[in-house]
């Protein structure tokens, strides 16, 4: 019987640490080829980035809100960046930014990130498995993010899937 895939998030940080240790962005070495690259993610996302905000509108704020997106933008400094926004009267009202996803490659990256506007915490009920089942994908997204952030404060070394001399993939769990 065969290892079982490894999740997604995992793969997305095999594939960016690797880059970070080889000097490259998705095969791109050149900035110029990198945000060719940049350009074609913010394509690839664009249609996810509005599902997920869409959902969002439709769920919880019962279609009262909008979604907008940017497009993609060079920053002063030299950058591209790329958001998708949900704003709604309520938030508006009260002065708060709206949701945001935004994909952005700071001119002095390697390699380009996505954010939000204001996330930091999680809300946390669990009652049952399902519920605790149910935060799977939150989970993953919580600690390949807590990992990326640690790379970048330290460096991609620290990483053993990305250090070690052996060409298989990691084993998962």
């Amino acid at each position: 019987m065969g290892q079982p895939p490894i999740p997604a998030n995992v793969t997305s940080l095999i594939r960016h640490f690797s880059d970070l240790r080889d000097g490259v962005h998705g095969g791109a070495t050149s900035r110029r080829d990198k945000e060719a690259r940049f350009a074609e993610e913010v394509d690839l996302l664009a249609p996810v980035a509005t599902k997920a905000l869409g959902e969002v509108n439709t769920y919880l704020l019962l279609d009262s809100g909008t979604v907008s997106a940017t497009g993609l933008r060079r920053s002063a400094d030299g950058g591209m960046s790329a958001a998708w926004e949900l704003s709604w009267p309520e938030q508006r009202n009260v002065g708060v930014p709206p949701i945001m996803l935004h994909a952005y490659f700071g001119a002095g990256f390697h390699h380009p990130h996505l954010r939000g506007a204001t996330v930091g915490d999680w809300p946390l009920n669990v009652f049952s498995v399902q519920d605790a089942t149910d935060q799977l994908p939150i989970l993953r997204a919580i600690a390949t993010s807590d990992l990326h952030n640690l790379v970048f404060q330290s460096e991609y070394r620290i990483i053993p899937a990305i250090t070690r001399t052996s060409t298989q993939p990691p084993r998962s769990a």
